[in-house]
């Protein structure tokens, strides 16, 4: 991923929080069939992330165990637009553009079956997603026998971290009065997520 000195996350624990705030990522791999993405929730874990994909889904069957995968964990993002720069009133240099956060994940793939590890990941990954609701759903809440029927249709997926590429591109090369025209245009366009992440990040 492009990321110049401006947008590039390095600190660790900020990566960290990044990635723990993931949602829908892409798993990409490729192989002699050529490159095959699938789209699932992953979790962080120290120096790996991990998730669950269908038996149906051929991913596991294109990409063997070991194979190098690259995970794209995708954060808020939003179009800017120039009209939102007060700079362009005065040259009219500005042009559109978006702001977001990624992150790519760069490792190795292994899938796994076990069914005890599997049930702990489905407990966890509803946990993380429920956690939010009035009366969050369990993996206990549904029959027992569905359950295990569910687990026999899936497969397990860990991908061991081997190199971390970060970016927040958050109009940080902008000159302040620029970065506060884009956090008033976002606002209004109800790109809220974002205006917060750039005010974060204000001096």
């Amino acid at each position: 991923m492009y990321a110049p000195e401006p947008f590039l996350v390095t600190d660790p624990a900020e990566i960290d929080a990044l990635l723990a705030q993931s949602r829908l990522c892409a798993l990409v791999t490729g192989g002699e069939g050529g490159l095959f993405a699938s789209h699932l929730p992953l979790l962080h874990e120290p120096g790996r992330l991990v998730g669950h994909l269908a038996l149906a889904n051929p991913h596991a069957a294109r990409a063997a165990d070991g194979a190098e995968a690259l995970v794209i964990v995708p954060g808020p993002e939003a179009y800017l637009s120039p009209n939102w720069y007060p700079s362009k009133a005065v040259d009219g240099r500005q042009v559109p553009t978006w702001n977001y956060e990624a992150v790519h994940v760069r490792g190795r793939l292994r899938w796994f079956s076990d069914r005890e590890r599997l049930l702990d990941l489905l407990r966890r990954l509803s946990e993380r997603f429920e956690a939010g609701s009035p009366a969050p759903w369990r993996v206990e809440d549904a029959p027992a026998d569905y359950i295990d029927r569910l687990l026999r249709g899936i497969v397990g997926v860990e991908v061991e971290t081997l190199e971390i590429t970060a970016k927040r591109k958050l109009s940080q090369n902008k000159p302040q009065a620029d970065r506060a025209g884009v956090i008033a245009g976002l606002e209004a366009a109800g790109e809220t997520a974002v205006a917060d992440l750039m005010r974060s990040l204000q001096p």
